[in-house]
């Protein structure tokens, strides 16, 4: 298909997903609202740099208003709180048999296709860790799970293809018939993300502090209720296995879950969380609603309480409006959360 790949936000998933393609081969063009990023990467080229590989890469890029034309694949990977906003200006570009794979955090599927239809949705997930740093400039920090999968999962010619697409970035892609499975399987381990974003701290000194521990072990509990109340089985990845944090799991796997993960990310050349950069160095707003809050949502509809997510939400609203510094003493609210709600159980 000579047709390019749209991709919608060229920051770190969707710049890396775009630079892979591009270099091989694969017709593409991208999308983002930076002018100077944008300009960066169809001139001098969009610059991957890191542990995992080291390459410039000249992609074709426009800004929203510069694009024209329909398309059949296009790649959604703008930050989750921009996804309606996104997906307002994509659809008219949206081919009638075209469909958009969320490249995103979070559950953005369902919000994707209550705007387009479920049949031109198509679902991702992603953990590979991946910084923006400025135009043209990206930070691909570690390889991690890439997976693929229609939302009723069904193995269609389409998603066949796109595995195929996704496997030239990474050989490991998986496609998969329970994509929601890996999708809140991610929630457990982004939720803890959140939860090391509330101190100045690495992702790997959060995970290794014997003090923190119940916030990580809570968190995984809450997502772990909601996704059984909503019949979810969810998929792990790397060692992560999210099923250990079930209703009526022992403790043991989950403590030695936590271990790994500590050992995991201080592997990696991204040290601290997207969410932390967003916090700590661009100064804006996170997307812990549209990924966590709609946990504590949809755990409200089916009857799940989930009082550490809800404060967890809280604690970041009132970083990013500055009523609370990055520091352990604001972690510490939520430690103190975990003891109040276990007391209460």
């Amino acid at each position: 298909m000579s047709e390019p790949i749209l991709i919608w936000g060229a920051g770190a998933i969707g710049g890396t997903l775009g630079a892979y393609w591009a270099r091989a081969g694969v017709p593409v063009l991208m999308v983002d609202i930076v002018p100077g990023h944008v300009e960066a990467c169809r001139t001098s080229g969009l610059s991957i740099s890191g542990p995992v590989e080291t390459f410039r890469q000249v992609v074709p890029a426009v800004t929203p208003q510069e694009l024209s034309g329909t398309y059949s694949r296009i790649v959604l990977a703008v930050k989750a709180g921009a996804t309606e906003a996104a997906l307002a200006q994509l659809k008219r570009h949206l081919a009638e048999d075209g469909y958009v794979l969320s490249a995103q955090n979070g559950l953005n599927e369902l919000a994707i296709s209550r705007e387009v239809g479920a049949a031109r949705t198509m679902g991702c997930f992603v953990n590979f860790g991946a910084d923006w740093l400025g135009d043209g400039e990206i930070l691909y920090g570690n390889r991690g799970a890439v997976v693929v999968g229609e939302l009723d999962g069904a193995r269609t010619e389409r998603v066949a293809e796109m595995h195929r697409l996704l496997k030239l970035f990474d050989p490991a892609s998986i496609l998969t018939d329970n994509i929601f499975g890996y999708l809140w399987g991610k929630l457990a381990y982004g939720a803890m993300l959140f939860g090391t974003a509330l101190t100045e701290d690495s992702m790997s000194a959060n995970f290794a502090d014997p003090q923190r521990l119940p916030v990580w072990l809570a968190l995984g509990r809450e997502v772990g209720a909601v996704a059984a109340a909503r019949g979810v089985t969810s998929l792990g990845f790397g060692q992560f296995d999210p099923m250990v944090f079930a209703p009526g799991a022992p403790e043991g796997p989950q403590i030695d879950t936590i271990a790994w993960l500590a050992g995991y990310t201080s592997q990696t050349a991204k040290t601290h969380s997207g969410i932390w950069r967003d916090l700590a160095v661009r100064k804006r707003k996170t997307e812990v609603d549209p990924q966590i809050g709609v946990i504590a949502t949809l755990g409200r509809e089916a009857g799940v309480a989930t009082p550490v997510i809800e404060t967890l939400v809280s604690l970041i609203h009132d970083i990013e409006e500055g009523r609370r510094p990055m520091a352990f003493e604001t972690l510490k609210a939520l430690v103190d959360t975990c003891t109040t709600a276990s007391t209460a159980a």
